[in-house]
């Protein structure tokens, strides 16, 4: 897909999530064709509509489909698949669930359950490291207005040094777990997703702790944007493992291996 193409998709994709949530955005991407764009371009695909979930806040139980594509199996089928969450608990993703739901997690429409079995989750960890992204860059984006409009001693207050260094450690964050999920392929997609997906978790909650503090009082009410992104990238973080849940795991894997494997080539 070239560039042209790819940005008429995402100028369609975000009008269309603006606009819907839920099972409505399930029905919308399904005739707009994303079961052929992650069967046939996964690796365009999946950064493309999980980082625009995130900008936008709505959500849609493409997850699952993206569980489902890497172990064979038919996407869009209704069923109830077990995924890891923190602390060693699962959920479900409801996909008949409104918006809403007294089971909703973060307004997302997960639900807790018992017991669950392994599943392969190296792609659905780097599908949520895009989606913690975009919503992290949708925090940064209201704290950077916020601090444009907001005015105190007769001038915004994004000129003070202690709001622009918690802008500027906010993009850090973003860009670098960014860069972790763009690695080309190695020898340890497994461990590169874990790795990913941490460094996503922790940027999003770096985002959320610094545009908290950039926004102030306004910032924990229900009629600004920022709650619903936080709620979210606190539940996106737990799902399918926590950043310090995945970063534990992966230190305890290499003192295991007594080695450390070259994941990109600088």
């Amino acid at each position: 897909m070239d560039k042209e193409s790819l940005d008429m998709l995402e100028a369609s994709l975000r009008k269309t999530m603006l606009a819907k949530s839920g099972p409505a955005l399930d029905a919308a991407l399904t005739e707009m064709g994303w079961a052929e764009m992650l069967s046939e371009a996964a690796d365009a695909a999946v950064p493309l509509v999980f980082r625009l979930l995130g900008e936008t806040g709505s959500h849609a139980s493409v997850l699952v489909d993206v569980v489902l594509n890497a172990t064979g199996n038919e996407i869009g089928t209704d069923v109830e698949l077990p995924l890891p969450y923190a602390g060693n608990t699962w959920v479900i993703w409801d996909r008949g669930a409104t918006d809403g739901a007294d089971t909703a997690l973060g307004g997302l429409p997960l639900r807790r359950e018992e017991e669950g079995y392994p599943i392969r989750v190296a792609e659905a960890r780097l599908a949520v490291g895009w989606w913690l992204i975009g919503s992290a860059r949708a925090m940064l984006a209201l704290a950077r207005q916020h601090a444009l409009d907001r005015v105190q001693f007769g001038k915004p207050i994004a000129s003070f040094q202690a709001v622009r260094h918690r802008l500027a450690e906010t993009l850090v964050a973003i860009e670098g777990a960014e860069a972790t999920l763009t690695l080309p392929g190695t020898d340890n997609p497994d461990l590169t997703a874990l790795l990913a997906k941490a460094a996503a978790g922790k940027a999003a909650l770096t985002a959320a702790k610094h545009c908290q503090q950039v926004l102030g009082g306004i910032g924990f009410t229900e009629e600004h944007d920022l709650h619903v992104h936080v709620k979210r990238a606190l539940v996106l973080d737990g799902l399918l493992g926590s950043s310090r849940e995945l970063t534990r795991k992966a230190g305890a894997g290499l003192r295991a291996r007594g080695s450390v494997p070259r994941l990109a080539q600088l």
